[in-house]
């Protein structure tokens, strides 16, 4: 019996039979890396040197080598810190939602998804730390009760509760991910002739021999994790918004924040998702994976996702206008025609107008239109964090103390070096894990694999 409906397009092209999809998946582990890899890696490498150089000037300095004044004292390093957390959004989506609701193109994206998640999420977990300026004071964070005295971290702030949602969302996001990448350890440990790479996958991956029982664990364990990471998909984001949202300056007192967080988070993660995909398979030629389906069906997340977004930012200058408060009229008159006009419509002109193109089916199915438009949505939802964090704050009540913010080469070189090293650590997880779960994708063969699918039409037709 097949359930597969036949107007379904194939998920894995090809002529493929279980051992291709192991050949396939298997060789960018056991070959020597492309060349590509070997540039990429070494500009990303670049990057992350020069970042490093940067965080140690500014603990070695102070937190003054930054662009931040009187009046703007919190601006490139949280919009970067939001950016991140944004962007690791759509792992754990992809992986623990998709996975509860049995979609079956999840399979081939969802392992480098569920890596793009931890190597973002330590990326935003470099700028509160750096951002203390004292990195060696970064314990008196935890509520450690007697060593203090009665010195305890505020519970009533949002940013302690940031601590706890983003560390929660790093654990279950890496478990997640091991868990999956057991069967694909093993099934390299199986292949492989040089006995110091056997005995490392060995140790990874815990023994694992494919019996009927390690596969019943696997399935349990795996819908327990995605019961568990898929509150944390909008929580996570949601605590993030309370850092502005609970505040009581306008253009941040807005109760609209947690759901907005939410769908720009998801969507900036995709549009990474989907610029990272492009460029893996081209590099590791695994385009019968990765086809123009999954990368269809991600450029419909985006759009919806986007639309979200534009409503919430109507919404947003709907309400400052009806509520009457001329504070808040003119927090968001500031941002639509006050010095940093350039950001706001750089933001809405990446985030709720390119989006839309994706309603043709024709754009949305173009590779090339697809990567520049997600490099494109990034830099919007960039410019985002941006217009609501230095926009809001850097005219307030009093004229005399209105200021400009601009960044100073050192906020830029560590922004630079974290987006390198979020490059270097996910080349080197390319070379040394499977990229795509191959023991998940032989499930679907029968029934999404183009040559069993022809068969059964040819046959159906009967």
């Amino acid at each position: 019996m097949h359930y597969e409906s036949p107007v379904r397009n194939p998920l894995i092209l090809g002529d493929k039979s279980y051992s291709d999809i192991t050949n396939d998946i298997a060789k960018p582990v056991e070959s020597k890396a492309p060349r590509a890899w070997w540039i990429a890696f070494s500009i990303a490498f670049v990057m992350f040197l020069w970042g490093v150089g940067n965080i140690l000037y500014t603990i070695g300095t102070g937190i003054g080598v930054w662009g931040l004044n009187k009046t703007v004292d919190w601006a490139w390093d949280i919009t970067n810190f939001v950016w991140w957390v944004g962007i690791g959004h759509a792992g754990t989506l992809i992986s623990a939602v998709l996975l509860l609701f049995r979609q079956k193109w999840r399979m081939a994206i969802n392992r480098s998804a569920e890596a793009m998640t931890i190597f973002s999420v330590i990326q935003a977990g470099l700028f509160p730390l750096i951002h203390m300026g004292r990195i060696w004071m970064a314990y008196w964070v935890m509520p450690i009760p007697n060593q203090f005295g009665s010195l305890w971290v505020n519970f009533n702030s949002p940013l302690l509760w940031d601590v706890f949602a983003i560390s929660t969302y790093l654990t279950v996001s890496t478990v997640f991910w091991y868990v999956g990448l057991i069967p694909d350890f093993a099934m390299i440990r199986d292949r492989a002739i040089n006995p110091v790479q056997k005995h490392i996958y060995k140790l990874l991956s815990f023994g694992w021999g494919g019996k009927a029982k390690h596969w019943q664990r696997f399935e349990e364990v795996s819908l327990v994790l995605a019961g568990l990471a898929t509150p944390l998909v909008l929580s996570v984001h949601t605590i993030v918004s309370f850092d502005f949202a609970t505040s009581v300056i306008p253009g941040w007192h807005t109760t609209i924040f947690p759901p907005y967080f939410v769908a720009g988070a998801i969507f900036s993660g995709f549009a990474m998702v989907q610029t990272l995909l492009l460029i893996v398979r081209k590099i590791f030629k695994m385009e019968d994976y990765i086809n123009i389906e999954h990368i269809e069906m991600m450029n419909i997340v985006i759009m919806v996702t986007g639309s979200i977004v534009g409503v919430a930012y109507i919404t947003e200058l709907f309400v400052a206008w009806y509520s009457g408060v001329e504070y808040e009229q003119y927090a968001f008159l500031n941002r639509a025609t006050g010095p940093y006009w350039w950001a706001y419509w750089s933001m809405m002109t990446c985030n709720v107008f390119s989006p839309q193109f994706m309603w043709s089916k024709k754009l949305r199915t173009n590779l090339v239109f697809t990567f520049v438009i997600s490099i494109v949505v990034n830099i919007g939802m960039w410019f985002e964090r941006f217009v609501i964090i230095v926009t809001s704050i850097h005219r307030d009540y009093l004229p005399s103390s209105w200021s400009m913010f601009s960044p100073t080469f050192v906020d830029i070189g560590i922004y630079i070096g974290t987006i390198g090293f979020f490059f270097v650590l996910f080349l080197l997880y390319a070379r040394t894990f499977p990229v795509i779960a191959q023991a998940e994708l032989k499930t679907i063969l029968k029934s999404s694999g183009e040559n069993f699918k022809k068969h059964h039409d040819e046959h159906g037709a009967h």
